[in-house]
């Protein structure tokens, strides 16, 4: 027998789990955490037999801190079972699988053979991949609906935003359109998949919540605005085509801006070469051993202060060290309370994780507050409250569900909004964070600019057109052997091409030993570090020299600035004690051998006129 368990499964079904248990159970990593520490259900008596446990998509996992939950409450399963549980991780598109299936082990390494199994693709043949220009969201709408009519289409579009806006978009172009991202309820994403499934000649335009392999039924053609950030995220999204037999991979990206075009030629330029990115779980995990302590001492309403890191099997989430001084920072905000050298929750422990939020204790990511769009009774999904504050003339309307939406009456004390159905255009806003882009992928957009084309690309007419003006416009930024410190429209900035991580830790080892280098208001981006409108090429090499010589040639100690707000977003960093959190994100911010090889090349320097 099998059962499915998650957030949003309903109570009568959970209790039917647990008089009869079972013999697959798929769910979540955070629903497993709910049952371990549940006050109603008996953990052991639900979990006591489990044997295995597969992770699928193993790689979505592995590069972000839902990894480190994930191990942590498997080694919680393992102890509470008394058994080694055999793990089994599934993905196809991961770079360094030998390195993830050691990750994948934890305490099972050296106690249990591991190996990886890689079977030869089958079928699918060569992939049709091309790259369009099409300038604007409208016009990818407009692209859209011209393209492959009568055939099941799966768009993706890289922000909820933007889904929003060609949902509606097509929908006024006659196309049979349906939109599914994380904003929308569980019944509204359910009813759009579910239909697509059914459906014949019809559109769904998604984030990757569809890129992880939800059964939409089969797709015959699979379309994206704009561009990810990994090549990992266009292998994804490329395989969910070509699984009928006589049918074959494709993918259409449509670039809808200048940075989008580009990122996607570096993408597939790496993808032409063969290259995928290797999973590296993000490091110092502090956050994570503070939410597992917490956990730990509501799981077994008191865990011992010495012993409570045994019940992760040796994995390390911190060094030794730094257990003691996360427990002291729990104890110090209440959250946790202790007597006798036994750990129990505290009284704020309560205040934030209790009833109605304990379900915040088991999710890794912090998610900004949210207003629900209520159409009567029925959730339709939830909103940035910004778009409900903006200025507008005439009546607010909303883009939601691919659908247009008039606001009636925003209940604020409840965080509710309530709408009727409307025609003509909405607005969509979400708040998101920007990740920076990996070095590789930086390099790749570098060498498009200098004329490099991916192979096994079809490339428009408007796509090689726009690339070649794009070349022009800037020649001076890219050099094939040299990094560039170019003087331009009133600006100097050291254009490395190293990604954000590899120019977050040089602009930190510029500026804090030259600390008039820098830009006064502006630091990096993915492609440049920022500076002093009169720096000169050979003020950046001595204060390179100046940087090795304080920090040594790794540049190890140069630690990018991290804000507020980088904090804030830290799920569970308000729990650790000063300074901790922001040795946490200084490292997963910095990427030291990127910025050595930057440092280490030769640099040229250029100026523009005007």
């Amino acid at each position: 027998s099998a059962a499915v368990r998650h957030g949003d499964t309903a109570q009568g079904v959970r209790r039917r789990m647990i008089l009869d248990r079972p013999d697959v159970l798929l769910t979540t990593p955070e629903s497993l955490e709910s049952m371990l520490v549940s006050a109603t259900i008996d953990p052991r008596a639900l979990l006591s037999d489990v044997r295995a446990v597969v992770v699928d998509e193993v790689h979505a996992f592995a590069g972000d801190d839902r990894g480190w939950h994930l191990l942590a409450v498997l080694e919680r399963l393992t102890r509470l079972t008394g058994r080694p549980l055999q793990r089994v991780g599934l993905s196809a598109t991961v770079g360094n699988a030998d390195d993830l299936l050691d990750w994948l082990q934890g305490s099972n390494r050296g106690r249990r053979p591991g190996r990886v199994l890689a079977p030869a693709a089958s079928g699918g043949g060569v992939p049709e991949i091309a790259l369009d220009y099409v300038g604007s969201v409208p016009n990818a709408a407009t692209v859209i609906a011209r393209l492959h009519p009568g055939e099941k289409r799966l768009v993706f579009a890289d922000s909820r935003r933007t889904v929003e806006q060609l949902g509606v978009r097509l929908g006024e172009l006659g196309v049979e359109t349906y939109v599914s991202h994380s904003s929308l309820s569980v019944a509204e994403r359910r009813r759009s998949e579910a239909a697509f499934a059914q459906g014949r000649d019809c559109v769904i335009v998604a984030t990757s919540t569809l890129e992880l392999g939800i059964d939409v039924g089969d797709l015959d053609r699979v379309l994206q605005v704009g561009a990810p950030t990994t090549v990992a995220s266009l292998l994804q999204r490329l395989g969910r085509t070509g699984r009928r037999p006589g049918t074959s991979r494709n993918l259409t990206v449509l670039a809808a801006e200048d940075d989008a075009l580009l990122r996607a030629a570096g993408l597939l330029l790496l993808w032409s070469q063969g290259y995928v990115e290797p999973i590296s779980p993000p490091p110092h995990p502090a956050h994570i051993a503070a939410q597992q302590v917490l956990a730990l001492a509501l799981q077994e309403r008191q865990i011992g202060r010495a012993t409570w890191t045994d019940w992760l099997g040796g994995l390390a989430l911190v060094p030794p060290a730094e257990a003691d001084a996360v427990v002291d920072g729990l104890l110090g905000k209440g959250v946790l309370d202790q007597d006798s050298g036994l750990l129990f929750a505290g009284p704020e422990a309560e205040r934030r994780y209790g009833r109605r939020h304990f379900m915040e204790l088991m999710s890794v990511f912090t998610s900004d507050p949210q207003v629900t769009v209520l159409h009567g009774r029925t959730e339709v999904g939830t909103v940035d409250p910004m778009v409900l504050v903006a200025k507008v003339t005439g009546p607010r309307r909303l883009a939601l569900a691919g659908r247009t939406w008039t606001v009636t009456h925003v209940d604020w004390t409840r965080r509710r909004a309530y709408v009727e159905p409307a025609e003509g255009a909405g607005m969509a806003r979400w708040v998101g964070t920007a990740v920076p882009l990996g070095g590789r992928l930086v390099d790749a957009i570098r060498r498009v600019l200098l004329g490099a084309i991916p192979a096994g690309v079809i490339l428009s007419g408007r796509a090689s057109e726009r690339l070649d003006g794009l070349r022009a416009e800037r020649a001076d930024q890219v050099d094939a052997d040299r990094t560039v410190v170019l003087h331009a429209d009133g600006e100097t900035c050291w254009w490395t091409w190293a990604g954000g991580r590899a120019n977050a830790v040089l602009h930190a080892a510029l500026t804090t030993v030259d600390p008039q280098l820098g830009h006064p208001s502006r630091t990096y981006t993915n492609e440049h570090v920022a500076l002093r409108v009169d720096a000169t090429a050979s003020e950046v090499g001595a204060a390179l020299a100046k940087a090795r010589a304080r920090y040594g040639e790794d540049l190890a100690g140069a630690e990018p600035e991290i804000t507020r707000r980088a904090v804030q977003d830290l799920k569970f960093g308000d729990l650790l004690p000063g300074g901790l959190a922001e040795r946490t994100l200084a490292e997963r911010l910095a990427d030291h051998p990127g910025a050595v090889h930057a440092a280490a090349l030769p640099r040229v320097e250029r100026r523009t006129a005007g």
